[in-house]
């Protein structure tokens, strides 16, 4: 895999060179801070659930109201990284971050502020578009300073790190909202943005030099991301990336409901099963990282995690036939198995995308943080059409996410090396 190529430089200048490795503390310090702004956005979503009852209580509105306050965000999240992806491409990346998660300290700011429904939803939309420069970011930082394997380990290690925020999430958010109201809940959100802003603005250096940055308008935006889609195989690892977050958003959305409501188990249950499976996805970033990463080809091992996904999905699926019947250790296995493969292909597919964006890796990390959320508000209502006490729909979801995207990355990788022969 190689890096795309710069931009040559006018006659007679300096091009900078590709940033070099930083002393260790400095890589450590900045890894942790790329984890946070990754981890930024879904605990905006997930500290923010324990209180959607009283955030309903107090604000006289319907609870599927409230819950269009998550689907704003999530919606958000996903439109801001193609706005400030390629805008980090041609403004570098300090400033549209740092802008980024000012914006991001304002919104919360006004969520917590919010008098009606309206203005909530309004404010979390603004919240999500704003967080996502923290998502988009991150990769492109990583890109602009490692790659091929470089790149996935670093990626693996973000996953690991930024993998605790969706466990730790509803748990303290629980715990936040005994100390304090949904109001609270957001102030504290809107602190850590602008925490996260100053260690940012201290820490995190630019990246990406001016002679390799892209001019052009929306014009030579969408003339990048279609030259990026065009690319056979970075589109196979976009479709497959977008297509098990699916599967991971239709796990998040209906496996609450088959713990509590098909199986009666207490929400005490719930937590524990959920966060050892959360377990699981950061301990295969860790072991990628260690034991996959220069052993086997990016490709080859994206390959095989997908195989497995597939196997686990369609154990799942038997498991909730009448024929099986399995109880709820059997089906909190098969997702253990779902969660342990994902965190395993996760940090590959994204290298396998990002390795070959060069100095177009915001358009690239925006590409992939959009396919990621749009695809994940499309299956995550779709987990829970067969009712509450079941959960054949989920798996149904599962499996047909986890097939497509099989299916898709070898199409399109096997396409890949057809045309480069």
């Amino acid at each position: 895999m190689t890096m795309t190529s710069a931009t040559p430089a006018p006659a007679g200048a300096t091009v900078p060179a590709r940033p070099g490795p930083s002393p260790r503390r400095a890589q450590w310090t900045i890894m942790l801070l790329l984890s946070a702004l990754t981890g930024l956005g879904p605990l905006s979503m997930d500290l923010y659930l324990p209180a959607l009852p009283a955030v309903a209580a107090d604000l006289h509105a319907q609870a599927s109201v409230t819950q269009l306050s998550v689907t704003a965000c999530l919606a958000g999240m996903a439109l801001g990284q193609l706005m400030i992806g390629p805008l980090s491409d041609r403004w570098g990346r300090r400033r549209p971050l740092l802008a980024g998660l000012a914006c991001y300290a304002v919104a919360t700011l006004a969520c917590a502020l919010a008098p009606s429904a309206a203005l909530l939803i309004t404010a979390r939309l603004a919240q999500g578009l704003a967080a996502a420069a923290g998502i988009v970011i991150a990769r492109a930082v990583l890109t602009d300073l490692h790659s091929d394997g470089r790149l996935a380990r670093a990626l693996s290690a973000l996953a690991m790190i930024s993998g605790v925020a969706p466990v730790i999430g509803p748990v303290f958010g629980g715990q936040l909202l005994r100390l304090t109201d949904w109001r609270g809940v957001f102030a504290v959100l809107a602190a850590a943005g602008l925490a996260l802003a100053v260690l940012s603005a201290w820490a995190i250096p630019e990246t990406l030099p001016a002679a390799r940055r892209h001019r052009g308008g929306l014009t030579g935006t969408l003339r990048t991301m279609r030259s990026l889609l065009g690319d056979r195989g970075f589109a196979g690892a976009l479709i497959a990336y977008g297509l098990i977050s699916g599967t991971l958003f239709a796990y998040v959305a209906g496996f609450p409901f088959v713990v509590q409501d098909t199986f009666g188990a207490s929400a005490q249950t719930f937590s524990l099963i959920f966060g050892l499976n959360a377990a699981a996805l950061i301990l295969a970033a860790h072991l990628n990282s260690r034991l996959i990463i220069g052993r086997i080809p990016l490709d080859r091992a994206v390959a095989l995690g997908l195989t497995g996904i597939l196997a686990a999905v369609l154990t799942l699926l038997a498991l909730v036939t009448p024929l099986v019947g399995g109880g709820l250790a059997a089906v909190a296995a098969s997702q253990f198995a779902m969660m342990f493969f994902i965190g395993v292909i996760t940090p590959n597919v994204t290298a396998l995308a990002m390795g070959s964006s060069g100095d177009t890796a915001g358009s690239a990390s925006a590409l992939i943080g959009a396919a990621q959320f749009l695809t994940g508000a499309l299956t995550a209502p779709l987990a829970g059409l067969g009712g509450s006490h079941t959960a054949a729909s989920m798996a149904a979801v599962e499996v047909v996410c986890a097939a497509l995207a099989l299916t898709a990355f070898h199409l399109m990788r096997r396409a890949s090396v057809s045309s480069a022969a």
